[in-house]
């Protein structure tokens, strides 16, 4: 999988990519993903963070992660998948600011709240959600056994 990133912040040191990018393939084997599929990470402060919450979700506040899928379709669209092309799952967005309170407020690393919050959107690329109870359990419980079986505990 090839996974591009941009780092808005410049807080985000080579180890911290390279434990998302390793989970991410890590979970993309996991989840059957193409081995040549793309998507793009990028790293953000609350500020910008909140601006996209505020334009694409309709909430002006802060969030910690927020993923926008690719293959998502709408009703009358056309799927255009060839063979040996780049599917490109789409892109996540997570605010450093964000990962650092929580990763604080939940007495856990940085480094686990930035792995929790890299898959978590991950998952929702694939289209996992939690718009009510038993989905929200379903893609957690895919989250904890995705992260415990890649070594990441709470």
């Amino acid at each position: 999988m090839l996974i591009d990133f941009q780092d808005e912040t410049n807080a985000v040191t080579d180890d911290y990519r390279e434990l998302v990018e390793k989970l991410l393939i890590f979970a993309g084997e996991q989840e059957d993903v193409a081995p040549h599929a793309e998507i793009s990470i990028s790293f953000v402060d609350n500020k910008q963070i909140q601006v996209i919450n505020r334009d694409y979700r309709g909430k002006d506040k802060p969030t910690d992660v927020i993923s926008f899928a690719m293959l998502e379709m709408e009703e009358e669209e056309l799927q255009i998948v060839g063979e040996g092309l780049p599917v490109v799952l789409g892109d996540i967005i997570i605010s450093v600011d964000k990962a650092k309170e929580q990763a604080e407020a939940y007495n856990h690393s940085f480094e686990r709240e930035l792995a929790f919050l890299a898959l978590h959107g991950f998952l929702h690329l694939l289209g996992y959600d939690h718009m009510n109870a038993e989905d929200e359990k379903k893609m957690f419980r895919r989250q904890d056994d995705i992260l415990g079986a890649f070594g990441i505990e709470r």
